[in-house]
This record gives structure tokens, sequence and C-alpha cells, in this order.
């Protein structure tokens, strides 16, 4: 997506649509303060908020409410910014919203009030995709790891690192500038020392990241197995209501049924499938296709087998032939309950983790709840997190593949140069975490996933 980067003066709803005691419409640009006038008359002074009357090009009124003039620079997207605040009903705001742009505003595109805010160096990137994940958290600590991104936090680590390897690659330049001197500045072990630390510091950022990412995104979790094993009995008990039927009967699971939970924080998108097996009817074999497909897709499978039923051992073989090559994969052993077996971490096999659990009961539930934190690495009391998407994770990957080649070359002794070149391919993905490099095409793509008074 494209949006214009022309000076227009834009409006659109701050707040989602439906009926409600109070809605929002913001308008912002050059002209932002001369088209509230048309609307409301007189503009009241800078940041305070005033009673007035809205009317349409006819002078009828259509609401009364307040208006709050925050002029430029010192507001949300850099530009003068007014806004409305009216009374929540759907009407009211469409015949606002309508007012406001024959008086010559134009409609908002998703993200652009954030997207001039960035554009206006109010922001940078990171912080703009942080108010999103925070509109977006699902969870206390996504929140907060959101406020702090938003209010900096991420941004502050990625320039303090930046501004490290600025300084290394002017000493690395330096040699380059000056190659007859009798001195080999390369061959100071400090430079290798400040390589290292760059590295490290690099590795750290991206772990905690990783945390972010993970309170952000989750993990998807697909719930497979034989018909009749349990896995919409777990799937009730880790929702902790009943969302999926549970019969005697095999087969009852036809449709994926979805349901989002959270693990200290941590998303947890859980499907129940249908059971494969080879026999079903039209209904179920559609049921089975779309489970096939959803196990294709998943973070990690955990397939349920029946823990008291005499062919569990079969039960696990044929479904397990039934799974994708790599396939992440728990085993889960249900309905201990029926045995005399305890709850908890049976053994590993091959690499495959088997755990006995009841979902009739709940025992072997935190466990499980644990080994699916510590498998993708989530770590709930590591600190404060802060919030971060796949891009910025790639980004700082790629950054220390390029300082670990650099640490390389200057180890092997090799020109210079090469040097110079790693380290600046590392700087230029440490600035495209913030923004300071990105193409229209990476814009387009963030500022397009948040709402349109975003």
């Amino acid at each position: 997506m494209t949006l214009p980067t022309d000076s227009d003066t834009i409006a659109a709803p701050a707040t989602p649509p439906g009926s409600g005691g109070v809605a929002v419409v913001r308008v912002s640009g050059n002209a932002a303060a001369d088209i509230a006038a048309k609307v409301a008359g007189e503009v009241a002074p800078p940041r305070q908020a005033s009673l007035r009357s809205f009317c349409d090009s006819d002078g009828c009124r259509i609401d009364q409410g307040l208006l709050i003039y925050f002029p430029g620079p010192a507001s949300f997207t850099g530009e003068d910014v007014v806004e409305f605040h009216c009374h929540g009903g759907p009407v009211v705001v469409d015949l606002l919203l309508q007012t406001l742009l024959q008086a010559g505003a134009r409609f908002a595109q998703p993200g652009e009030f954030s997207r001039r805010a960035f554009l206006n160096g109010r922001m940078d990137l990171t912080q703009v995709e942080a108010v999103a994940d925070l509109i977006e958290a699902g969870s206390v600590q996504a929140a907060r790891a959101a406020v702090r991104s938003m209010r900096g936090a991420f941004s502050s680590q990625v320039h303090a690192l930046a501004e490290k390897l600025l300084e290394l690659r002017v000493f690395v330049e330096a040699a380059l500038d000056f190659p007859d001197e009798e001195i080999d500045f390369l061959a100071d072990e400090s430079v290798q020392r400040r390589c290292d630390a760059l590295c490290a510091g690099v590795d750290e950022l991206a772990a905690t990241a990783r945390q972010g990412a993970l309170l952000r995104d989750g993990i998807s979790v697909v719930l497979a197995g034989p018909p009749n094993a349990g896995k919409s009995s777990l799937l009730n008990r880790l929702t902790g209501q009943e969302t999926a039927i549970v019969t005697h009967l095999p087969g009852t699971t036809r449709d994926v049924l979805r349901e989002r939970i959270s693990i200290d924080g941590m998303p947890l998108h859980v499907v129940d499938t249908a059971g494969l097996r080879g026999e079903a009817d039209l209904v179920e074999a559609e049921g089975i296709r779309r489970a096939r497909r959803e196990i294709d897709n998943a973070d990690r499978v955990l397939l349920v087998v029946d823990a008291s039923a005499e062919s569990t051992d079969a039960q696990r073989a044929n479904a397990m032939v039934d799974l994708p090559d790599g396939v992440a994969c728990t085993i889960i052993r249900n309905k201990i309950d029926l045995t005399s077996e305890p709850p908890g971490i049976v053994r590993d096999e091959d690499g495959v983790t088997v755990l006995a659990i009841s979902a009739l009961t709940g025992a072997g539930l935190e466990d499980l709840r644990a080994h699916l934190s510590s498998v993708v690495g989530y770590q709930p009391h590591a600190g404060a997190c802060l919030s971060a998407r796949t891009r910025h994770i790639d980004a700082l990957r790629q950054a220390g593949l390029r300082l670990q080649e650099a640490r390389s070359r200057l180890a092997g002794g090799h020109s210079p140069e090469i040097v110079a070149e790693e380290l600046r391919l590392a700087h230029q993905s440490l600035a495209e975490i913030t923004g300071e490099i990105s193409s229209e095409d990476l814009l387009g793509r963030i500022f397009s996933s948040f709402c349109v008074g975003k």
C-alpha cells in the first residue's frame, strides 16, 4: 500500500465503530484549525477542552461536545491536530465526519496518523509499532511491554548498540585512510574486544526481542490424534469452559475449533481437530483434511492418545505416521485417571517429550503449561520485556551475523575493506529496526495493519 505523501488535512474517527457514550473524531494537517472553525466556530486556546456546537454547512446543529486543539509540532502527528469529542452514536459520528470532509479534509487511510508521526520525527518505527501492539495487547504483560517500547526503551537499546558500532566503524575506516602507517590499527586486541562486546550486546537484545515477540504473537498449538483420545476434553480443560462437545462416540469433532488462552501472559492459540483415522464418512473426512492442514501450520502439535487403552502404543505409532516430517510434537498420554500412572513428564523418546495428564481431573496440566513455555523459550519472569516483532528479530539476527563475520575477518587478518563492509551492513540492519533506513514497501505493510483512526 502506498499512502499519500502530500500535505492534505486528514480526518477519521479515533474510536471504534458502534454505539457508545463518547466518540472522538481526529483531524490533522495544516488546515485543521481552519476546518474546525468552520464546523465549531472559534478554536479554543491550545490543549484546553472547550464546549462547542458542531454544525453542518447549512448551519444545522449536529451535536454539542468538546473541542481540543493541539498545534504542531507538539501533537501526536507533529502537525496541527484537532479532536472533536461527540456523542458516540454511529449517525452522529458519520454526520460530523462528512461535514469535516466537506469543509476541506479528506478521509485518512489506515495508519496515516501514525505514519505522519513517524515521518515528522515524533516517533521512530519501533515506537509506532508499539502503539499498535498496545491497542492489540491480549494480556497485562503484553500491554506493559508495549508501553515500554512505546516510551523508547527498545529504541534506546538499539541506538546504544548502533553508536558503539559507529565508533568501531570510524576506527576501521581510519585504518583505510592511513594504509601506509607503520602501526596496524586492526591488529590491536581492543578492536577484537569491541567487536566481541557488540556481538554479545546484539545477542542479548535479540533474546529480549524474542521474548517480546512471544508475548505479542504467542504460538499455535494443534490438538491431534485418534478419535476418543480426549482432545476436546483437553481443549475444554485448557480454556476453562465447555468450548467443544464431548461424547463417548468417536468422530464427535468434525470441524476445526479455535480458542485463545494465555500462559503467564503468552498467547496460546489452541486448535482442536477431528480425530485422525482411515475410515470416515464424507463430513468427517473433510474434518480430517482440515486437521492435516492445521497440523502443517502449527508451531507445536500435541498428539493426544488414550493412556487407558491397550492399544496406546499402536495409536501413537499410527498417529505419528499421519504427522508431517519435522513437525514439533509432544505426545500427551491422556486419561491417566483411569490408570495408576502419575502425572507429569514420563520420558523423552527420540527427542519427543511424553507427558501424562488427565483432562478430566486436570492432573498434569501445570506440567503441560510449563512444557509449552519451555519448548519455545518463553521466560515469564526474565525481567522487563519489550514489545517486538519478527522483523526486529530478523534484523538483529542479520546484524549479529555480520558482526560475527567481521570478527572472523579481523582474527584472520583479512583486508580492512572487507571488515569495514561487514560493519556497515551490520549498522544498516540496526538502522532498519528504528526506521532510519526503511523501504516504502516496508512502511506500507506496517501502517496498513493499523486502524484508520490511528
